[in-house]
């Protein structure tokens, strides 16, 4: 590159980190700042705290020449242009974003800024936070010609997060200068003009050279409002895919039929029409409260937006009623629950469907045996093993002589279940998925009984077999 951005990240979760990693990647110098020192040490011998795809092989590739890893925010803050903000914004007891994290950040920023800086928000932050940012700085008499207050709010998936960044859908700028606005088309320029998409080591996606991605600068009001807009709409979809998945079962519909046939109409296409547990994370249940919270700051009642919120907390009833219904009765029964974070190819299981279902399985008196590709290190801190509660080394292990299985997250290796092997190891083939990862069909062919979320259940006529009968 160039004409490389020296830029300062604060914050090396998993925004801050994907973002220094991703802007080293396309040809900057970035210095990734955190207050914690042995995440910090980690960061600086090159171990990854979180399971993300692509994220340790392009810190590998860039540690050291293009990224570096401090507690020193000073520091950092003065040998560089941009100044990243991508600290936590936890959900408040109101449902608003606490945001004593950026006004902390925020204040000691002031502390260091001797020449001009371009200030970002990159944490998800209500409408109107830009305006605090400088309220802030000048209240720590930082000269108002000395920086400008952007928004940039980042639209990644956990899972695909580095893909979303060097690959986006859209890069979102709200500025309230040129000079800002233009420091900001520098540092995305390797995407939107395409050059980064030439390098021999460039990671593939659906940009390219003839596709570069797309970049709107708009006002900082709009910015933020649009990332909480974005994320409220797809949560919308789901729980409405959802509503519809209740109403299929209670008629005999299939709501797999019904979603293709929707997500075949363009205008709504087929993303995030799944039907299932409902949505969970970090980022939708707190994007989904802080919006509505700052609906009614403004006075307006957004009652689309409880509706959503109310639809997803009763998906869990949903299913565990399934569960209970498949059983009869819970207390005793030895049950397999499969996956523990809140999607497939994640190891973060805040706010995970999975998580709770599992806890009302204890509640209830089973005992379950859990398995998850990547989440069982930070599940035992919320969920301990006990006499109750066990962990298993794979998904056969998981299912040894279990009453049923549960399919909680919709991890791939879940849907390539070795299906004959599965019905060898448990005591009743009972299969009740909770991500509709299989044909009902097929499952009644290997023998299961087969209950998943807005489609009719398969039941065996006899659901205990003799051992020989599935060899």
């Amino acid at each position: 590159m160039t004409n490389p951005v020296s830029i300062c990240v604060i914050g090396s979760g998993y925004v801050g980190l994907v973002a220094a990693v991703c802007f080293a990647e396309i040809g900057h110098r970035v210095v990734c700042v955190d207050n914690d020192e042995a995440r910090v040490r980690n960061l600086c011998e090159g171990r990854v705290p979180i399971f993300e795809d692509h994220l340790p092989e392009l810190l590998a590739r860039h540690l050291k020449r293009r990224v570096e890893f401090t507690t020193d925010l000073g520091q950092a803050v003065k040998g560089t242009e941009a100044i990243f903000i991508a600290v936590g914004t936890p959900q408040g007891d109101t449902g608003a974003a606490d945001l004593s994290y950026v006004e902390a950040v925020v204040s000691e920023i002031a502390l260091s800024i001797s020449n001009y800086k371009v200030i970002v928000e990159k944490s998800t932050v209500p409408v109107y936070t830009n305006d605090w940012i400088r309220r802030v700085l000048r209240r720590h008499g930082v000269d108002p010609l000395s920086f400008d207050v952007v928004s940039n709010p980042e639209f990644l998936r956990e899972g695909t997060a580095v893909v979303d960044f060097l690959h986006p859908d859209r890069i979102v700028i709200g500025a309230s200068n040129e000079r800002s606005a233009n420091l900001m088309r520098r540092i995305y320029e390797p995407l939107t003009r395409g050059s980064y998409y030439t390098q021999p080591d460039a990671l593939p996606g659906p940009c390219s050279t003839f596709n570069p991605a797309r970049l709107l600068v708009t006002s900082t009001q709009s910015s933020e409002i649009i990332k909480h807009a974005s994320n409220a709409f797809l949560a919308l979809k789901i729980s409405f895919i959802n509503a519809v998945a209740n109403l299929a079962e209670a008629v005999g519909a299939d709501i797999v039929d019904i979603a293709t046939g929707m997500g075949m109409d363009s205008r709504i296409g087929p993303g995030f029409l799944k039907a299932g547990l409902g949505y969970g994370g970090s980022c939708f249940p707190k994007d989904v409260a802080a919006f509505h919270w700052v609906a009614q700051q403004q006075g307006m009642d957004f009652q689309l937006l409880k509706e959503i919120r109310r639809i997803n907390e009763a998906q869990k009833d949903v299913f565990f009623n399934k569960v209970l219904s498949a059983l009869w009765t819970l207390r005793g029964k030895r049950l397999t629950a499969l996956g523990l974070s809140f999607k497939g190819n994640t190891d973060d299981i805040r706010e995970s469907p999975a998580i709770d279902i599992i806890k009302r399985l204890l509640e209830a008196g089973s005992a379950v045996t859990v398995y998850d590709p990547a989440a069982m290190e930070r599940a035992r801190e919320v969920l301990p093993a006990s006499n109750k509660l066990r962990y298993a080394g794979d998904i056969y292990e998981a299912s040894n002589d279990a009453d049923a299985v549960l399919i909680l997250t919709d991890w791939k290796e879940f849907a390539e279940i070795d299906l004959a092997r599965l019905n060898l190891v448990v005591r009743f083939p009972i299969v009740i998925d909770g991500r509709n990862l299989y044909n009902p069909q097929k499952m009644l062919r290997h023998g299961f009984t087969y209950v998943s979320v807005g489609r009719p259940a398969s039941y065996q006529s006899v659901e205990s077999k003799p051992r020989e009968a599935v060899l």
